[in-house]
């Protein structure tokens, strides 16, 4: 097991399933885990359990909702305000949404906003401090639902077409097409102390599926055990934010710890560089921006 003493990691979405398993491990190995979380109570009551199993009281809270910008710029400063720098930075938290299409404090579909365009910004606006580590992590949560996806750029809020399933894939396409330009954008700009990679943690038995509704949460329940423990989905997550190799490689695909290929008809360089400068225009931030 590394030592992870004197490293500061913030997960997103660590109050359940794998983002909970993710932080709690990562505590035990001696890091100083800082929980993003939507949820106050939630957030306390996470914290308490972790600073028991861990051993140490070296928890910290930021409270966030993803799909919030302004939540987001301010959960940053917050960060920024506190800690001297980031060593790893999990963005774990994603959401598969009900059958009607909601839209953010944005004005922003919930899906895209809480999957993609909150993770992007946050990961923007930490950059810096990433940059103070000696060897900086981003670990990005994406799924093998990717190869389901459709996008449509020019459909982007699924305003024409809504469907919960399909907003998700695309998001966790995007996921996967963040990280790989990122790498590509860092690689460019000389940025060699940092390092992104995208992970796909498994069909895993969480309360995951619960903010969906029908058929579909009906379907979550009905799989649930068959299904990865969270102990197992958050593994590879906790293998990249801890083991050498995740601070050797940047821009990959991970599945069971090993790196994977990724294949999409729509997964190419222009379409990740139109999804970047279409982001950068809805969360209204230039992510290398100081």
């Amino acid at each position: 097991m590394p030592n992870l003493k004197d490293q500061i990691i913030l997960v997103t979405g660590a109050t359940s399933g794998i983002g909970k398993v993710t932080a709690l491990e990562l505590a035990k190995q001696g890091a100083y885990v800082v929980l993003l979380a939507r949820n106050a109570e939630k957030a306390e009551a996470t914290r308490r359990e972790i600073v028991a199993a861990a051993g140490h009281d070296l928890i910290g809270v930021l409270l966030c909702d993803l799909s919030d910008l302004k939540q987001v710029h301010h959960a940053a400063e917050a960060f920024q305000r506190t800690y001297p720098r980031l060593d790893v930075l999990v963005n774990n938290a994603g959401l598969l949404f009900g059958q009607s299409r909601n839209v953010s404090a944005d004005g922003y579909e919930m899906g895209v906003a809480t999957n993609h365009l909150g993770p992007f910004l946050l990961t923007s606006l930490l950059l810096d401090e990433l940059q103070k580590s000696s060897a900086g992590r981003i670990v990005n949560v994406a799924s093998e639902a990717y190869r389901f996806s459709k996008p449509d750029l020019n459909d982007f809020q699924s305003e024409r077409q809504y469907s919960p399933l399909r907003v998700y894939s695309n998001t966790k396409l995007y996921n996967i097409m963040f990280t790989q330009e990122l790498a590509r954008q860092m690689r460019a700009r000389g940025i060699r102390n940092v390092t992104v990679n995208a992970v796909h943690p498994g069909a895993v038995a969480s309360n995951f599926g619960d903010s969906s509704s029908g058929w579909l949460s009906t379907l979550t329940q009905l799989f649930r055990p068959f299904m990865l423990s969270v102990e197992q989905g958050a593994a590879t997550s906790i293998f990249l934010a801890s083991e050498p190799i995740g601070a050797e490689i940047s821009g990959g695909y991970f599945e069971k710890k090993q790196a994977k290929a990724v294949k999409h008809s729509f997964n190419t360089p222009e379409n990740a560089q139109a999804l970047w400068q279409e982001t950068e225009r809805l969360v209204q931030h230039n992510f290398f921006q100081h």
